[in-house]
């Protein structure tokens, strides 16, 4: 059975952080792209980050560059987004995206906001 679980949401204040966690099984992680989304309320969902196979390639959206990294555990088949100094514009449900030869998989979200 393939799951993607995100973890890690929650409230924050402005300035602050959080580290999600996107835990895989059910597909061989280590051969996923695997990449960030996040949809805020009334809009439309949009990429974060992504992160190759073994973690060395990396790209962000302009709105994560120096506040977001994303990284990955090809040993704990889970994927990171550690965000900093986060604003309240970040609030939004961060999803986790898997794909690869054949499948492409979600998960169903972990809520962030940022709110003093």
């Amino acid at each position: 059975q393939v799951q993607l679980v995100e973890s890690g949401g929650g409230l924050v204040q402005p300035g602050g952080s959080l580290r999600l966690s996107c835990a895989a099984s059910g597909f061989t992680f280590s051969e996923s792209v695997m990449t960030w989304y996040r949809q805020a309320p009334g809009k439309e969902r949009e990429m974060v980050a992504h992160i190759g196979f073994t973690g060395d390639a990396t790209s962000y959206e302009h709105f994560a560059q120096g506040r977001f990294t994303i990284s990955r555990d090809n040993a704990k088949d889970t994927v990171y987004l550690q965000m900093n100094n986060l604003k309240p514009e970040d609030t939004a449900v961060y999803y986790c995206r898997a794909v690869g030869s054949g499948f492409d998989y979600w998960g169903k979200g972990t809520l962030v906001t940022i709110s003093s």
